[in-house]
């Protein structure tokens, strides 16, 4: 039996690798769970007015199936919905706006794009229909070694080269306008990732599916799925910062010893097999590796830095052309690829507890907005923003992976019991691709443990699911 698990990192990775753990290997296992910031990770929340606000990482595509389901077996709420309109402002005007209609939204994209519109959702559709077959392989019990491989499963060598290439390339070759890619396609970008169209196709187009399926979010917040996991899992929760590993053998198997540092000092524990789920880039982590043979190499690739405002304030409606504020119809506001746009994308954000009686400020009023930019706002830049503000609280943070199309992707295992979760973020970067990822992990520390090799990297697994049914 499997004695004890360490995980490093206790964000949306690390809580639900503990919780598939145990679900695999069975309560019994005794599972260390190291965080050294704060349960939850890039899940956090800033208080303004005694009110809590997500500070980032707030919508959940309706599809993320293990997300709706850590939901429903923490007893947690779906986010009663706020109706709100968004545009894409390009610096100067509004390039699209939204209305309440549904139809004469879908004839202005016609009007202005022609068939464009429809090839991208055609092209996202494909994906996601391909993409969703993962829920039906980790069922049965199928893991993957490797991205690349997992990539495979779904949907073939295109997959693959989907981290390869870039979403503009890939939306060209399907026909989709050069003009469409640059409005609305680097709009959505810019306000998910921070980034442009040449972020890789795969990740592109999971973030379209998020923008174009219907979302939702945890009442009380989006980090009570983590401390609701860890609770679930009694797993042992240890506030230490995980500075290295060592490897050990014992009777022909490998031991890991854990380095860590707290409040208390240094320490250091033994275990079977450890999770680490935290990004292992030199940018990001001092962690070392000893006794490794042959050495863990460097991991490639570094992080785009980004920069969360959340600003309670009177928005300067003027800016975007609406000199009566009363006016302003948006509560959401995506921005093109504009050299002298400072801002990615703001929105006019609500608390993560909203009550039956909550109705939205109106666009005159003070209201809490959560701007997204790449560098800190300056004084210069609020006030072009905003009339005038009460507080700004900034984040600053690597949140995703700076996505170039051509780096190779990072390996799920590192050695025989040690296994890294986070690579996933360079297919794509969501809630959901995480918990995807720690599911596989999980079931892929079960097969190897277990020797149920047929279990792991099987080729066409599409025929042997419908078999096994």
């Amino acid at each position: 039996p499997l004695s004890p698990a360490a995980v490093v990192g206790a964000g949306l990775g690390g809580s639900a690798a503990a919780y598939f753990l145990q679900q695999h290997f069975g309560p019994q296992v005794q599972l260390d769970v190291y965080e050294a910031a704060g349960v939850g990770g890039r899940l956090a929340t800033v208080t303004v007015n005694k009110q809590q606000y997500e500070s980032r990482g707030a919508s959940i595509h309706a599809l993320s199936l293990h997300m709706q389901d850590f939901v429903k077996i923490l007893g947690l709420k779906h986010r009663r919905e706020v109706a709100g309109k968004s545009a894409i402002f390009s610096g100067e005007h509004f390039v699209l706006e939204e209305t309440d209609w549904y139809l004469l939204n879908l004839f202005r994209l016609w009007w202005h794009y022609g068939i464009s519109f429809l090839r991208l959702q055609m092209w996202v559709e494909e994906v996601m229909e391909k993409f969703m077959r993962i829920y039906k392989y980790q069922a049965h019990g199928y893991a993957f070694s490797s991205l690349e491989e997992l990539l495979r499963s779904l949907g073939g060598e295109a997959f693959v080269n989907m981290t390869q290439r870039s979403v503009a390339e890939s939306l060209l070759e399907v026909g989709v306008t050069q003009r469409f890619v640059d409005d609305v396609i680097a709009a959505v970008l810019r306000s998910n990732y921070g980034q442009s169209v040449l972020v890789p196709a795969f990740a592109g187009a999971m973030s379209l599916a998020g923008a174009q399926g219907s979302t939702w979010a945890v009442e009380g917040g989006n980090k009570l799925v983590c401390s609701g996991l860890l609770k679930l899992t009694k797993a042992n929760v240890i506030p230490a910062k995980v500075t290295g590993i060592s490897l050990h053998s014992s009777e022909g198997r490998a031991l890991y010893q854990v380095h860590y540092e707290s409040s208390e000092g240094q320490g250091s524990a033994f275990y079977d097999m450890v999770v680490v789920t935290t990004p292992l880039h030199p940018s990001r982590s001092n962690f070392t590796f000893e006794n490794f043979d042959p050495p863990i190499a460097d991991f490639p690739g570094a992080f785009q830095p980004s920069v969360t405002s959340v600003v309670h304030g009177y928005l300067n409606s003027s800016y975007f052309g609406f000199p009566d504020p009363k006016l302003f119809p948006f509560t959401s506001i995506l921005t093109t690829d504009t050299p002298d746009l400072f801002f990615h994308a703001m929105d006019n954000i609500c608390p993560v507890n909203i009550s039956a009686a909550f109705r939205r400020k109106q666009p005159q009023e003070a209201a809490v907005w959560r701007v997204l930019s790449q560098q800190p706002l300056d004084k210069h830049q609020l006030k072009t923003l905003f009339r005038s503000y009460y507080s700004v609280q900034v984040t600053e943070w690597q949140t995703y992976p700076r996505y170039d199309a051509t780096k190779a992707l990072p390996p799920i295992v590192l050695h025989d019991n040690l296994f890294y979760l986070s690579g996933v973020e360079w297919v794509a970067s969501s809630m959901e691709m995480i918990a995807v990822a720690a599911k596989n992990v999980a079931l892929l520390a079960y097969n190897r443990w277990h020797q149920e090799l047929e279990k792991i990297d099987q080729k066409d697994l599409m025929h042997k699911v419908k078999t096994e049914l």
